[in-house]
């Protein structure tokens, strides 16, 4: 089974005090062990990056070690999914069409990878955005 993991769970998995910890962290270790073929859109890197260094946590995330976390959890360890220009033009225009505004072009740019890496399954805390962002895949989409 392929399995993209979105960045809320990302978030959720990497930061113990985050209210979804205990549901988000069993799939980053299931990941990470090989019990599924694990997928991350590559704008999840930044993305998470952002989150993790302004996360409320105390102390905070500095900046270098959210790289590392990042580093050896995620990007050594998942199949990073990058797009391509003629992808995100695609997504800008799916996300005018639906009508949408603002920052759930984000989490469209995620769909984008997961549809290009076959997924079986996307695993999210933002389902129903996901789920009117793609249609075609609401069967797909669940939270851990």
């Amino acid at each position: 089974m392929k399995i993209l993991l979105d960045t809320s769970v990302l978030v959720a998995a990497m930061v113990e005090s985050h209210p979804m910890h205990a549901r988000a962290h069993p799939w980053l270790d299931r990941g990470c062990g090989g019990e599924f073929e694990w997928v991350v859109a590559a704008h999840s890197l930044a993305e998470l990056y952002h989150v993790l260094t302004a996360y409320p946590a105390r102390p905070r995330i500095a900046p270098g070690i959210a790289r590392q976390l990042i580093h050896e959890n995620i990007a050594k360890k998942a199949s990073v999914i990058a797009l391509t220009a003629a992808d995100y033009t695609a997504v800008s225009q799916h996300v005018a069409l639906l009508n949408l505004t603002g920052g759930v072009v984000y989490d469209a740019l995620i769909l984008r990878a997961a549809e290009r890496a076959g997924v079986d399954r996307v695993l999210t805390f933002n389902v129903d955005d996901f789920r009117r962002l793609w249609p075609d895949g609401v069967a797909k989409v669940a939270a851990p």
